[in-house]
């Protein structure tokens, strides 16, 4: 039996009432973005990124936009002592983006950061001690009094430091497991460290608060947010940044609250690479803004091209239900979802409108360069009607009559269901040629000629019935009528033509094609559908309508075979 005794809720709320954020229902602008992939995302992985690999995910993250990226936490290891120094001596680094290097308040640790930054255009030296009540008292066994000390000692030696070397720094504090500390003493130490900062109109600092631990519900983090906020110190030069991990899975869900309370400026990796469950997703709440109508101020206009750069330099997986970037968040394999859509494409583009509001789909996929065909309608054994001619519309041009489309629908899942796969708009072509498209065994029209009159038309068709050609003259209130007509004289059959439908395809090589539709109802009443295809409308009907038939015969002889060998 489990023990959830033995747990207590291990974080500390803020103190009094700091809840403005609750009043508030949107973001209103994106925040200074920091990508910390490089270092927090690249330490967790199982085989950390080679030197090549770094630059190419550097250069890629300069492409999405990021202004603030952190490189590396150069005093601890060679390889990212020299990344850093790649970066620097073969002037890599744009004027508008500032590299991030991590330290931690340690002299010896601090002097070696400062040197691998010689000569960088714009340097963030971010510094940080953990002040947790759980750190204070079993990893240091310090009092709170020595772990500020700890705090503002590292900030005056970074303060001394960018005096003597040359360069544009800032200046970035981050008390480590802020959420498992107090908020009072949070602020102590964090006022502390501005003091020896001294913020100004000419040194803005920033103060980052780590979710390092997720311990609590988003609304208790933006409160200790909101809280903070409201009593830093030298608030109008201090950037309110964040840096939320994901324990308890609501690591975006933090960094969108703690926005509403006062946070200006947010740290995370692409996709949440990052230790244990990982860091806040960049990916997801850039998506949120943009599903929100916010610019996120980041290229997010070819997800899947971010996906393979991500893949290719982390070795990660990005999980095909993540939010907007995995393969089947757009997909829909529900029948009503497939019809839903389908229509809300259809209003679409009745209607014109500059909302996006269609059915399942927050945000147009065509936006993130995924596709409708590829991406949305996926033709499984749950499928419906409605998806799958929209997917036959949409890659082909087909639009098929609405009972048609049921039909159809009830072959594809079949096949989908007996050979246990998912189908391609292809498959679905290739179902649809099978089964419909200008059939002509056991009968076919060899020729056919009309005269036309006010009265009606008059047909003469020659049929090949078992490979005899033979002649029919038959009379019609058109010539499909009439063509129809010579088709139960030669055959037999009796049969109604229930449905006709045509449109034009539009070819690239050839221009304009007909495609008619038919549906006929046999004396027992089922339904037998057929397709033609050809430049002239009236052979593609006859197409079609053979095409229906020789389904209606096939069918019913195999009834008939079938009933004998009961008896």
């Amino acid at each position: 039996m489990m023990d959830a005794g033995k747990y207590n809720v291990g974080y500390y709320p803020a103190p009094g009432r700091y809840c403005k954020w609750v009043e508030k229902d949107h973001i209103e602008k994106a925040p200074i973005w920091c990508s910390v992939d490089l270092r927090d995302g690249n330490q967790s992985l199982v085989v950390p990124m080679s030197l090549e690999e770094k630059l190419e995910f550097y250069q890629f993250l300069l492409k999405m936009g990021f202004k603030e990226i952190e490189v590396g936490f150069p005093a601890a290891s060679e390889t990212e002592y020299q990344f850093l120094r790649t970066l620097i001596e073969r002037e890599m680094i744009p004027d508008d983006v500032t590299i991030q290097v991590l330290t931690q308040c340690r002299e010896h640790i601090i002097r070696k950061t400062f040197e691998a930054c010689a000569g960088a255009p714009n340097t963030i030296i971010h510094f940080y001690n953990s002040v947790s009540v759980a750190q204070r008292e079993q990893v240091f066994r310090k009092s709170k009094e020595e772990i500020l000390q700890i705090a503002v000692e590292g900030a005056k030696l970074i303060k001394e430091l960018a005096k003597e070397y040359e360069g544009n720094f800032r200046f970035e504090y981050s008390p480590e497991s802020f959420t498992g500390t107090e908020p009072e003493y949070a602020l102590e130490v964090c006022n502390a460290v501005l003091d020896a900062l001294e913020p100004g109109p000419e040194n803005n600092v920033i103060i980052n608060l780590p979710a390092t631990v997720q311990m609590s519900m988003p609304h208790v983090y933006a409160s200790q947010i909101e809280y903070m906020s409201e009593n830093l110190k030298y608030r109008e030069h201090v950037t309110l940044s964040v840096h939320p991990h994901n324990d308890r899975g609501t690591g975006v869900a933090d960094a969108e609250l703690a926005l509403l309370a006062g946070a200006e400026r947010v740290e995370g990796t692409l996709f949440g690479n990052g230790e244990r469950t990982g860091n806040m997703d960049i990916i997801t709440l850039a998506t949120n803004l943009y599903s929100h109508g916010v610019d996120p101020k980041l290229d997010l206009s070819d997800m899947p091209a971010i996906v393979r750069t991500y893949e290719k330099c982390t070795r990660m997986h990005v999980h095909e239900r993540s939010p907007y970037a995995g393969a089947l968040v757009f997909a829909a394999f529900s029948g009503s979802h497939q019809d839903a859509i389908a229509k809300g494409m259809d209003w679409r583009k009745e209607r014109q409108p500059r909302q996006w509001t269609v059915p399942y789909i927050p945000i147009d996929p065509e936006d993130i360069n995924r596709t409708y065909d590829g991406d949305v309608i996926r033709v499984n054994s749950q499928s419906g009607k409605g998806g799958i001619g929209y997917l036959l519309e949409q890659a082909y041009g087909y639009n098929l009559p609405a009972k048609m489309r049921e039909h159809l629908s009830y072959l594809c899942k079949s096949v989908s269901d007996r050979e246990h796969r998912e189908l391609k708009v292809e498959d679905v072509l290739e179902v649809f040629h099978a089964h419909y498209f200008n059939h002509d065994e056991p009968v076919s029209i060899t020729d056919m000629h009309f005269n036309h009159s006010p009265a009606g038309t008059k047909a003469e068709i020659v049929f090949s019935l078992h490979g005899t050609d033979t002649v029919f003259h038959a009379e019609g209130n058109g010539a499909l009528n009439a063509i129809s007509n010579a088709l139960q004289a030669c055959t037999g059959a009796d049969y109604r033509l229930r449905v006709y439908t045509e449109h034009s395809i539009q070819n690239e090589n050839s221009g304009s094609t007909a495609a008619a539709y038919i549906g006929l109802e046999s004396e027992s009443g089922e339904m037998y559908w057929g397709v033609g295809i050809h430049t002239d409308i009236i052979r593609a009907s006859a197409y079609a309508l053979l095409s229906a038939y020789n389904n209606m015969a096939i069918e019913q002889a195999a009834n008939s075979e079938k009933s004998i060998e009961k008896e």
